[in-house]
């Protein structure tokens, strides 16, 4: 079955992967990314987390029920999935390769774990791990926040290292972006990116 193809679909899509730890800045150079390049799509993930009066459904999340959820992930419909706080995250394999298949840059922005499972299954996409200028830094920034305590932000420093170092190890990343400077980490990541998708016209 052929797609019927849009007067705005190319032959150039891309997934790129997005990760860094807590208090990094990715979140903000990802929103950038997605709001410099015309035919950026950012990935909604489902979840099983009960929907707030704030969210909307398919914009926010897709919310599904837990029983639907694993029956997904069973049939292997997800590219990735985690679970947080006792709630089930993942990213649905389908809306991705519709999007891949118009020419989009999809955007996906996981944690370590989901970016290995994706490039598994899906070799040709990005990844780009965002770095802190060092570890002082990254601790400065989480406690810039003022909206935990030291003990939740020692864990999440801790988590961060360990975050960064499988990084470096596990192969999934194409490149590695240090934030010393947002402006300059938000023009060097759409370098990045340009330069990966001409590489794969």
């Amino acid at each position: 079955m052929t797609t019927h193809r849009l007067a705005t679909d190319t032959d150039n899509g891309m997934l790129l992967i997005i990760s860094g730890p807590s208090g990094v800045g990715k979140t903000t150079i990802t929103r950038a990314v997605e709001r410099s390049i015309p035919d950026a799509v950012f990935s909604v993930s489902a979840t099983t987390r009960p929907k707030t009066e704030a969210d909307v459904d398919g914009v926010d999340y897709h919310f599904i029920g837990e029983q639907e959820f694993l029956r997904r992930e069973a049939a292997g419909e997800f590219l990735e999935t985690a679970v947080y706080a006792g709630n089930r995250y993942g990213t649905l394999r389908a809306p991705v390769e519709a999007q891949l298949s118009r020419g989009r840059l999809m955007i996906l922005e996981i944690d370590v774990q989901g970016a290995k499972s994706v490039k598994g299954k899906m070799p040709g996409a990005f990844a780009l791990f965002i770095l802190p200028p060092s570890e002082d830094v990254l601790l400065a920034r989480l406690r810039s926040r003022k909206r935990e305590a030291e003990e939740v932000i020692q864990r999440r420093f801790k988590l961060a290292q360990g975050e960064i170092a499988e990084a470096k190890r596990c192969g999934a990343y194409d490149a590695f972006l240090v934030n010393d400077d947002l402006d300059r980490s938000i023009s060097e990541a759409l370098r990045m990116v340009g330069e990966a998708r001409r590489a794969r016209r």
